[in-house]
């Protein structure tokens, strides 16, 4: 279980990309008494579902704004998820090596935009819900990224240098999927309300690509029903 400190009435920014795992950071934000300023991105991913799920869970958690950003890095391509012409492997997680679903710098923009907001809104708390254990491999996940981007947000900004010190949350980090399902019921989440695949099937999450693989083990692992429509099993 993650219990963050009671914040109560101060505002955080929250990406929220649509998934369990930030959906799971949002909720942890507004126990904490966090008033929650959502970003969404819209990268021209390959689909908009997420989208939709992050509509649906910045109204259920009350967010006190939600912004859905657009910002085009089909432009410079690079990755399965921003160019049509590279497939979303279904083969099963790479043990090793950085897939092709990874997303150019993704979360170094991502935060960027968030700091940006953060700023502007007076605010000093950003919460993000990378994880570096059941993930895919991305560089941006690690621990030493998200310190290592603190400390540049503290010397970047007008705030920082004032003495109004940013803090990027990522109370994930060290949770495996499972610790995510487990820590979503416990919330009183809806998981089905999210939405983790990377290629949609007829409004279905696939059941084969990393990100539908590695929600399938969390729920299996954590012994809890799994709600997902997957159009196929791993």
């Amino acid at each position: 279980m993650t219990v963050l400190t009671p914040q109560p009435g101060r505002a955080a920014v929250v990406l929220l990309s649509g998934g369990l795992d930030s959906m799971t950071v949002a909720a942890l934000a507004r126990e904490a008494g966090y008033r929650l300023l959502a970003l969404t991105i819209n990268y021209n991913q390959r689909h908009a579902v997420e989208l939709d799920a992050a509509r649906r869970i910045a109204a259920h958690l009350g967010a006190e704004r939600h912004v859905v950003l657009p910002i085009d890095l089909s432009q410079f391509g690079g990755s399965a998820l921003t160019a049509t012409d590279i497939a979303v492997p279904k083969a099963g997680v790479a043990e090793s090596g950085i897939p092709v679903t990874y997303v150019p710098a993704r979360n170094t923009v991502f935060l960027s935009l968030s700091l940006a907001w953060a700023e502007a809104a007076g605010a000093s708390d950003l919460f993000i819900g990378v994880n570096a254990l059941d993930y895919s491999g991305y560089p941006d996940c690690r621990p030493e990224f998200i310190s290592a981007y603190e400390a540049m947000a503290n010397l970047a900004t007008r705030a920082g240098v004032e003495g109004e010190r940013f803090r990027i949350h990522a109370p994930l980090q060290h949770m495996t999927k499972a610790d995510i399902a487990r820590e979503a019921t416990r919330l009183g989440l809806d998981a089905a309300m999210s939405w983790s695949c990377y290629d949609p099937h007829d409004h279905r999450h696939c059941g084969l690509c990393d990100a539908c693989r590695l929600r399938q083990k969390g729920f299996e692992e954590a012994g809890l029903p799994d709600p997902t429509d997957y159009a196929a099993r791993a």
